[in-house]
């Protein structure tokens, strides 16, 4: 040991040489999983720090549609401090006449909101003096984007629904607003409590959200008063949560974020052991004098294979402090541009186990990456290295493959047990497992296609394809290191063209103008008449709708099973309920059969068919919703497949008629009309009806446009990193081979070949290089994307052929840069010199 430390240090006072790509392929893995892990911890502190006050309290209490009782409310007010509020969407119609009439996601606070936490004004001053009642008009304040929407200032005035309001202030912070800012069809408008009670929008059957908040006296324990409601009314139909599930949408789209990009991250990492591969093979090469001249004088192999494994350790030690260092200060740089699109407050610090998990993965990696050519090379006897020979043709012992297997497998272990999903993360390291093999099992296709392609007539042709499946050709590598980048690069890339198609290509020609959300029943008939009235009006459809939670499958309580997590989402909250008499366009009956229009018997249900195979029910299970309050027990009659991409009014729950169509609700419509009607449908609608919300199809596709051009941006930025690192060991692949390249063109310059011959050959050979990765990637990235978008989206695919174009022109262009900038040295290389030490 002390021999070989002696000798790894004086090989290293030559300085990093060909280790930069090494040490930036490390680098910059190590720094995407810092990051993303330490950011994403810096939000589970605040989390943490702020539950209180991003719940809105110690305990929350929603109701839908309804209020609480006095006898309910009379018990929180008991337990300590109270507050209540009402969201809802609603039209703003300004008073100017300039005004524009928007959606806005309504809150109508009592005075004393918030109970932790501060609304912050941008003007300052408190919330209660903005919203009081001066000279009989209320006031209001609101985000800054609805300003710009409804083409207003403050200081202007509108109304919603019945009542006036002064706009007073601009939102800066809502303490409470947590993930609901990315739901929300409108911006923030808030009011005071009393003033929408004036507005009229508090009507029997509003989709209204009742939200209520308690803070505790001192003592007071969240869990116990949970407890104490549950108890007392056991079938009350609401929504009570305490401290510990505040931020639960937060926790969710963090925990997907972090597992996606993290994934993402690992993946560059294990692109970027690629780079350290090449990088050791291209450092081997260049020490085959040495290392023969240490074996001649009786040096062991494990002499050699110490002294490199202490030179390579050192330098993978430095490459995963760098990038520990850069991700550890990448969140304190995010915190500084993105601070105020956080949902929650991000404690920004320096995190130990974040830190110390990406500086696991990267020793890991390098580890891994090192081992091979470095007992490759161990094996070779001195006179073949001696003669030149490349060094990784040295046979592995079974020893070291074993070796090799055990840190492999320590490195899939680790994936799994640290990731937050560890299915998700199995299935991983299944997929980069296929990538390593699929890759070379190309590689070895394309080298064997060249073998049997003839001999064509052009000399230069001839060449480049006899250096694509020689002894030692870079195609294996080459295909490896680039398309593994290419692929995630193809599969992110299909998957946006993929939902941009879905919603701007496939919506149907007669799709609906106009959604109308919240007729009251009373104002059914005048509804129908005042959109028949208006020229170009289509036919109105209407249905009845109310909203309801599932509290039993199959008779089993919510809580006490086990849900997929991909229906998850179906009992986390209110859905959408109705009831009919006849079957709902846009679907079609799979199983079973509807029941007759007039039948008024035992309460039946129509079910969503993907939801049900998901609960595991079938034909005659029973499934209980909580709708206003009361748990209404159905059987299944019918399963329904659900054609969305109709836009028609559709739900995963239908009632027979004889129970619902009993309780106070209100109505969905649609509406088809010409383009130059729209805007009178508008104007009708919410002068006459200004409790009615109106969704513009129009606007709904493009809010959903400019959210997918936010994932598309996302995705672009994850491309390009997994392409960095691509790029990085495709620079690392390049150099690897560049000593044979340099002897490859003296041999020709010799020979009798100028300059222009030998670039039109390795030219060639980098083209043939640059398509077939291209069309590895893209056929992988392909069928990732179509399990993606077919499978796990349940959508229709759609091959794209700009991606697989574009794709294979930026391949080739890679491949050729980096190759021909290899060559270009290998030009300039006089043969006298070269010749000499041969």
């Amino acid at each position: 040991m002390n021999l070989a430390l002696r000798l790894a240090r004086r090989e290293m006072r030559s300085g990093l040489g060909g280790f930069r790509l090494f040490i930036a392929c490390l680098a910059l893995g190590v720094t995407a999983i810092a990051a993303i892990l330490s950011f994403s911890r810096a939000i589970e502190e605040g989390l943490r720090a702020d539950a209180r006050e991003i719940l809105g309290g110690d305990v929350a209490v929603s109701l839908l549609y309804r209020e609480a009782t006095p006898e309910q409310m009379a018990f929180l007010r008991e337990r300590g401090q109270f507050v209540r509020w009402i969201d809802s969407r609603a039209m703003a119609r300004p008073l100017k006449t300039d005004g524009r009439t928007t959606l806005v996601q309504l809150k109508a606070v009592e005075a004393t909101y918030p109970l932790y936490g501060t609304l912050e004004l941008k003007e300052g001053g408190s919330l209660a003096e903005a919203l009081a009642r001066r000279d009989g008009v209320w006031g209001a304040v609101v985000e800054e984007a609805a300003l710009r929407r409804m083409n207003l200032a403050l200081g202007d005035r509108l109304k919603v629904g019945e009542v006036t309001l002064e706009l007073r202030g601009l939102i800066a912070r809502e303490p409470d607003r947590g993930l609901n800012a990315f739901a929300s069809l409108g911006p923030r408008l808030m009011m005071s409590f009393e003033a929408v009670i004036d507005s009229g929008l508090v009507q029997p059957g509003s989709l209204l959200n009742w939200e209520y908040r308690l803070r505790l006296a001192p003592g007071g324990s969240d869990v116990a008063t949970l407890a104490a409601l549950k108890s007392r009314w056991p079938d009350a139909g609401w929504r009570l949560r305490g401290l510990a599930d505040a931020g639960g949408g937060i926790r969710n789209w963090l925990d997907r974020l972090t597992q996606f990009i993290g994934l993402v991250g690992l993946a560059s990492l294990l692109v970027g052991g690629v780079g350290v591969g090449n990088a050791i093979s291209s450092f081997l090469a260049g020490r085959l004098h040495t290392i023969a001249t240490l074996k001649c004088l009786g040096a062991p192999e494990r002499l050699v294979f110490t002294t490199y494994f202490l030179q390579l350790a050192a330098l993978a030690i430095l490459g995963v402090a760098i990038g520990v260092v850069v991700g550890a200060a990448l969140p304190f740089v995010a915190q500084v541009l993105i601070a105020d699109l956080l949902p929650v407050r991000a404690r920004i610090s320096l995190y130990a186990g974040p830190l110390a998990t990406a500086a696991a993965f990267g020793l890991l990696v390098s580890l891994l990456f090192a081992l091979v050519p470095l007992m490759r090379a161990r094996r070779v006897p001195a006179a073949t290295l001696m003669r030149g020979a490349v060094v990784g043709q040295g046979r592995m012992g079974w020893r070291d493959a074993l070796a090799i297997g055990a840190v492999a497998v320590t490195l899939a272990s680790f994936t799994v047990f640290t990731s937050d999903s560890r299915r998700i993360a199995a299935w991983f390291v299944l997929g980069a497992v296929g990538a390593f093999i699929a890759f070379p099992l190309l590689a070895r296709l394309v080298m064997l296609a060249a073998a049997r392609a003839g001999k064509p007539k052009l000399a230069g042709l001839r060449l480049a394809l006899a250096n694509l499946h020689r002894p030692g050709a870079p195609t294996p590598i080459v295909m490896l290191s680039l398309g593994l980048g290419l692929t995630v690069l193809v599969a992110t890339a299909l998957i946006e063209g993929n939902l941009r198609e879905q919603l701007m290509r496939r919506i149907p020609s007669d799709a609906p103008a106009f959604f109308f959300v919240d007729i009251q029943s009373t104002q059914m008939p005048a509804f129908e008449k005042a959109i028949a009235a208006v020229p170009g009006a289509g036919a109105l459809d209407k249905v009845p709708s109310l909203r309801g939670r599932i509290v039993k499958i199959g008779g089993k309580p919510v809580n006490e099973m086990v849900v997929p997590s991909e229906s998850r989402w179906a009992v986390e909250g209110d859905r959408g309920v109705t009831y009919a008499a006849t079957p709902p366009e846009g679907s079609r009956i799979v199983a079973g059969e509807w029941w007759p229009a007039d039948y008024r018997g035992p309460q039946l249900i129509s079910f969503d068919e993907g939801l049900a195979k998901s609960f595991g029910l079938g034909l005659g299970d029973t499934i209980t919703v909580n709708v206003l309050g009361r748990d209404i027990e159905a059987r299944i009659a019918s399963l329904r497949r659900i054609e969305w991409t109709t836009l028609a009014i559709n739900f995963v729950f239908v009632y027979s008629p004889g129970t619902l169509d009993k309780a106070p609700h209100t109505f969905l419509a649609t509406v088809k009309s010409t383009p130059g009607a729209e805007d009178a449908i508008f104007k009708t609608v919410t002068e006459q009806f200004p409790n009615v919300t109106v969704v513009r199809i129009r606007d709904a596709i493009e809010t959903a446009t400019g959210v997918l051009g936010n994932i598309g941006l996302a995705t672009r930025v994850i491309g390009f990193l997994s392409i960095l690192a691509g790029v990085l060991v495709l620079a690392g692949a390049m150099l690897a081979t560049q000593r044979r390249r340099v002897h490859e063109a003296v041999v020709m310059k010799v020979l009798g070949a100028t300059r222009a011959r030998i670039a039109g050959i390795f030219a060639w050979e980098f083209a043939f290089l640059g398509l077939a990765t291209a069309l590895a990637a893209l056929g992988v990235g392909t069928l990732g994307a179509w399990l993606v978008v077919s499978r796990l989206m349940g959508l229709d695919w759609t091959f794209l052929p700009a991606v697989a174009i574009a794709v294979a022109l930026g391949a080739m262009a890679l491949t050729l840069a980096f190759g021909l900038a290899g060559t270009l040295a290998a030009l300039r290389q006089r043969p006298l010199a070269l010749l000499r030490n041969e």
